[in-house]
């Protein structure tokens, strides 16, 4: 007895498979998508609470760059800025960013100053989400 598959057998299970795949994977995409742009969202709001929590620690102006392609942090010493430490920014992700580069500067209480106001709208596929930073410099996630 010979045992293994036929052509016409293998021929039905890729069929199957592929039409299952054809199907699962838009409706993938948009959870996909939304999971991303979250994920960049809260990077964001991760360093700006890093930066404000760096400027009580060291009790120093700290000035956080947040924009489309890198989350930088300095901090404002005798000598000129310092570089503390720098992330990729959303576009890693492949998540598109409207808003441009902008730097909310945080005074040694950790209360930032200056125009701190800003946002960044976010977007993937059809998921978007706005992150906004108030005046006071107060940080919300729009849905």
């Amino acid at each position: 007895m010979n045992r293994g598959v036929t052509l016409p057998e293998l021929i039905a299970t890729v069929t199957i498979i592929g039409l299952v795949l054809g199907i699962a994977t838009p409706r993938l995409a948009e959870p996909l998508d939304t999971l991303t742009v979250e994920h960049a969202a809260s990077e964001i709001v991760a360093a700006h609470a890093r930066a404000r929590v760096a400027a009580v620690v060291e009790s120093r102006i700290t000035l956080l760059e947040i924009g489309p392609d890198s989350l930088r942090m300095d901090v404002v010493g005798p000598n000129g800025r310092e570089h503390r430490w720098t992330r990729p920014g959303p576009v890693r992700m492949h998540v598109a960013v409207t808003g441009g580069t902008r730097t909310v500067t945080f005074a040694p209480t950790g209360i930032s100053m200056g125009f701190s106001n800003a946002s960044w709208t976010l977007s993937k596929g059809s998921a978007t989400r706005r992150v906004v930073i108030s005046r006071l410099g107060r940080l919300r996630i729009e849905r």
